[in-house]
């Protein structure tokens, strides 16, 4: 059942049923269709109601259809909105929920529109790299004021009900008149239906009956809105048309007829969706939905009740773990054996808090109240009661033994323990207790007040309500989550080893940090590989190659890294690493002393240096990725191949309109990568490149 049809006293009252949002997929598109014509060969029907059920008008697209041929199969949404332009009885859109995409674009092509309070309404199709394709963007200027109109549709952001319900727009007699997008607006929702059906008696025999399409769009109040809007977007939108195209199709609305405005928003649509942003954009929203899927896991798996969390270790990460928390209203305890630590950590976290409010993210009220919420304490009885402890120490095995050690002998039953690990092995971890099904790992980055990933590291025995619960709790801490497998640095770290690896070998053969991180970041990274070790500190990756040669005394690395930390140059924190910089200023500057020791290292190494293209640069460090990835799925350590995107895309800022590196490879086809990597491993330490 996806659409039905009752009448009521000479109404006929189509109801939008395919939950949960209502979206438009083809059974439901064909049934309302099926209702309209219905309806309008019924002689006793004066009026149509169109609404949905539950709480939701219609989000739009159905995602279960999304990507297939049932997308486009007839009759489409623009196809259906074109029966209801012909219509000859008239539609009253009751928006009684979630109004957005192609929902919105059908209540648009209502007659009439009748709204309750607190309606989320939005376009978001820009989102997924498109616009709106069944008249939105020829539709709503015809509405509202088209400075609304072009913010909404270009930043796809929602806007309540209530706000445009009184909305105001410029005539094109430049006179001012009330423009809004709903003809009846009711603050009661329990009322909403009645409302309705007494406005629709009233319009019910009214001639012509009103069409959006037959109106005037409103022309701008400053006529440089559509200059200024493409500036605007230059600066956060650059690697994307389609915020670009809404402005374009927006301006059609009023440089052309109705008619020619859809034709022209049909062929900007089409270009699109055959567009390499819009392919990865879909495939984010895809592949974030996935992510959510947990083998052995299902929806009826019970949750363990988080009310309180304790974190060890009041450091940079701790702090940030904390707020996390604290933020969303749970009690957090934060445990540093250290006092002069623990202050530290508390100061940090009123200091981050403090920052919101000064920008006016935060009310004061808000800050004293998160504040609040995170108490330090000095031993580990302290925290026996906590749902939750996660532990955010220094990254050696011996220290983790010692918490996980204590821990298990204080922690109440059915408590979990988890680590903030981000390399070393979980399973042992869970060794040190004798309650390995209650450990789990999650690995927050830093910040971690601020970074959207979480990896969720499953260990042998971690049981599943202990997975549900923290994928649960994740999603409520508005963090994005991936469930890896155990090995040395998961998914995300596993990688990025591979990575910086390349980058480092490339200036052994020719590069300048300068050179790798300029071509990255012309791929789309924030960061390049020298300028993102600087700012964490080279002195972090410094002890971890340690670890691993320990480990593996036969592992291949450059040892540029290693002779740089042995001269002092940690990064920004010493005011010196792969670049120079300034007291209180993060600006990387060129250091002549460093290109100098990369060419001495060369030379002792007997490696000619040569010319390498920014292309070359680009291929070694993103396939290293990919084809590292490519074995982290052999090895079972991820699910698919989209959740590596999502570690890549929300941890370690890999562009979005490139899609993650998995999605890169498989478009550039992965016969292509591995003849790249055949050539690879032709040059210097070609060994590295394993497929």
């Amino acid at each position: 059942m996806t659409a039905t049809m009752q009448i009521n006293s000479s109404l006929a009252i189509i109801t939008i049923d395919n939950p949960p949002v209502n979206g438009l997929g083809h059974a439901t598109r064909s049934a309302i269709a099926e209702c309209l014509k219905g309806a309008e060969a019924n002689p006793e029907v004066i009026a149509v109601l169109l609404t949905g059920s539950a709480k939701a008008f219609s989000g739009g697209a159905d995602i279960k259809e999304f990507g297939t041929e049932k997308t486009f199969a007839q009759p489409s949404l623009p196809v259906l909105i074109e029966q209801m332009d012909a219509y000859t009885k008239p539609i009253v859109a009751v928006i009684n929920g979630v109004c957005m995409g192609g929902g919105l674009e059908l209540a648009l092509a209502c007659h009439y529109r009748v709204a309750a309070s607190g309606v989320q309404i939005a376009l978001p199709e820009v989102k997924l790299g498109l616009l709106p394709g069944a008249g939105g963007t020829q539709r709503l200027p015809r509405l509202l004021a088209m400075e609304t109109c072009v913010s909404m549709i270009s930043s796809g952001q929602i806007v309540l009900s209530d706000q445009l319900a009184l909305s105001t727009a410029q005539s094109t007699t430049q006179s001012t008149a009330l423009s809004t997008l709903f003809d009846v607006y009711e603050p009661d929702p329990q009322n909403l239906l009645t409302r309705a059906q007494d406005f629709a008696r009233d319009i019910a025999a009214v001639r012509p009956i009103p069409r959006v399409r037959d109106r005037a769009a409103n022309a701008p109040i400053k006529s440089d809105l559509f200059s200024t809007a493409r500036s605007d977007l230059m600066k956060k939108s650059k690697h994307f048309p389609a915020p670009f195209s809404c402005i374009d199709a927006l301006e059609a609305s009023l440089t052309q007829t109705f008619d020619e405005g859809i034709k022209t928003e049909r062929a900007i649509f089409q270009r699109l969706l055959q567009s390499p942003e819009s392919s990865a954009l879909r495939h984010i929203f895809m592949a974030e939905r996935a992510a959510g899927k947990i083998a052995g896991v299902d929806a009826n798996t019970p949750l363990r009740n988080i009310k309180s969390v304790a974190v060890i270790g009041a450091g940079t990460m701790g702090a940030g773990i904390a707020m996390n928390f604290a933020n969303v209203g749970i009690p957090v305890q934060i445990l540093d054996l250290q006092a002069a630590s623990l202050e530290k950590g508390l100061e940090r976290i009123r200091i981050n808090y403090q920052s919101s409010v000064s920008k006016g993210k935060l009310t004061p009220a808000q800050c004293e109240q998160r504040c609040a919420l995170i108490v330090g304490v000095d031993h580990y009885a302290a925290i026996a009661q906590a749902d939750l402890v996660i532990e955010a120490v220094f990254e050696d095995m011996q220290v983790k033994q010692s918490v996980f050690e204590q821990l298990d002998q204080v922690m109440k039953t059915g408590a979990i323990l988890a680590s903030n690990t981000s390399t070393l092995d979980l399973n042992q971890i869970a060794r040190f207790t004798k309650r390995p099904q209650d450990v789990i790992g999650l690995h927050f980055f830093s910040p971690a007040n601020v970074m959207e990933l979480l990896e969720i590291v499953r260990g042998e025995q971690t049981a599943a309500d202990v997975l549900a619960t923290c994928s649960a709790l994740a999603k409520k801490i508005k963090k994005t989550a991936v469930v890896a497998g155990v090995c040395d640095g998961f998914i995300g770290n596993r990688m990025l080893e591979q990575y910086t690896k390349q980058a480092a070998f490339l200036l052994e053969e020719g590069c300048t940090p300068q050179q790798v991180d300029h071509a990255i970041e012309a791929f789309g990274f924030a960061m390049g590989p020298f300028r993102m070790s600087d700012l964490a500190g080279n002195d972090i990756s410094w002890a971890i190659r340690k670890l691993r040669l320990a480990a593996n005394p036969h592992a291949v690395y450059s040892k540029l890294g290693d002779l740089l930390c042995e001269q002092g140059r940690f990064g920004q924190k010493t005011q010196a690493g792969w670049y120079d910089y300034q007291a209180n200023d993060r600006t990387a500057h060129s250091s002549d002393l460093v290109n100098q020791l990369i060419k001495q290292y060369a030379q002792s190494q007997g490696i000619v240096q040569r010319p390498i293209s920014d292309e070359e640069i680009v291929q070694r460090l993103v396939l290293a990725l990919a084809n590292e990835g490519r074995k982290i799925l052999r090895d079972g350590i991820a699910a698919r191949a989209s959740d590596i995107d999502i570690v890549y895309l929300k941890g370690y800022g890999f562009p979005l309109h490139r899609g993650g590196p998995m999605f890169y490879a498989d478009h550039l086809g992965w016969d292509k990568v591995d003849s790249l990597l055949l050539q690879f491993q032709q040059g210097h330490q070609g060994g590295t490149w394993t497929l």
